[in-house]
């Protein structure tokens, strides 16, 4: 593991319903569910899932393909169905799916002919997101308290 592996976010809570994340770089999203006001709250927590998912494996696919041609079009749906059993509340059938043009020529061609495969390595390798889900990686949450601290799982 290399000395740097760590990544981070911190969640804030910025009103009933609403939350910040902001990365070390000092950028940040809104996100939280309908407010009790009705407004929006940005994101829900799933679609930044969803949009985890989707965004780490455009990346991996763009970077492979767009060095042979610029894309006319790029698009990553990313679906799955919300339900709650035994388990609890989960995503099952988790589905990305590709919608990408490129123009006409040689470099588009050869795009075309790479965007499978940089598809099936960014799933089967490159994606941490994707990877992280698919081999269950346990979460720990640990609760700080002003007079300790207390781990749960």
């Amino acid at each position: 593991m290399s000395e740097n592996s760590e990544r981070s976010v911190v969640v804030e809570r910025t009103g009933k319903g609403t939350f910040v994340a902001t990365n070390g770089r000092g950028e940040s999203v809104r996100f939280g569910t309908v407010t009790d006001a009705g407004q929006d709250a940005g994101f829900t927590p799933i679609e930044l899932f969803l949009a985890a998912i989707g965004g780490c494996t455009a990346a991996d696919v763009d970077t492979a393909t767009s060095r042979h041609a610029e894309p006319t079009d790029f698009s990553v749906a990313v679906t799955g169905d919300k339900i709650s059993d035994e388990l609890g509340n989960r995503l099952i059938n988790l589905t990305v799916a590709f919608t990408v043009a490129f123009p006409d020529g040689d470099g588009a061609d050869r795009a075309r002919t790479i965007l499978p495969r940089a598809a099936k390595t960014s799933h089967d390798r490159l994606c941490t997101v994707s990877r992280t889900v698919e081999n269950g990686t346990p979460v720990t949450v640990t609760i700080r308290l002003p007079n300790g601290v207390v781990k749960q799982r």
